[in-house]
């Protein structure tokens, strides 16, 4: 199965309380995905060094996912709660092929 990357950036405007209380469902999703062992790796992208969501800003997210093709990769991310609350406002679907260097 491919692996596909999906790059996901916050609406300018986001409401760091709305992302709060979509996070979960966000998660769960994500949690379906790691079970079935399609998930390779996802989490939050920040304006700068560190790891403090309110301190460093997040502003997006990055997903790397097996899909079938690039259509399925791009229905679950559109079905994702952080498209459907408005959170996120570009999502970015691209091909990803990790080196296999060890």
């Amino acid at each position: 199965m491919p692996y596909y990357a999906i790059y996901c950036i916050d609406h300018p405007e986001h409401n760091v309380e709305k992302r709060r209380s979509v996070r979960p469902a966000h998660l769960q999703r994500l949690k379906e995905l790691a079970e079935t062992k399609r998930l390779h790796s996802a989490g939050p992208l920040f304006q700068r060094d560190g790891n403090n969501p309110l301190l460093d800003g997040v502003h997006g997210s990055m997903i790397i996912v097996d899909f079938d093709d690039r259509i399925s990769a791009q229905a679950w991310a559109a079905a994702d709660p952080y498209v459907t609350a408005g959170i996120y406002d570009s999502i970015t679907i691209h091909r990803y092929e990790p080196l296999e260097l060890l």
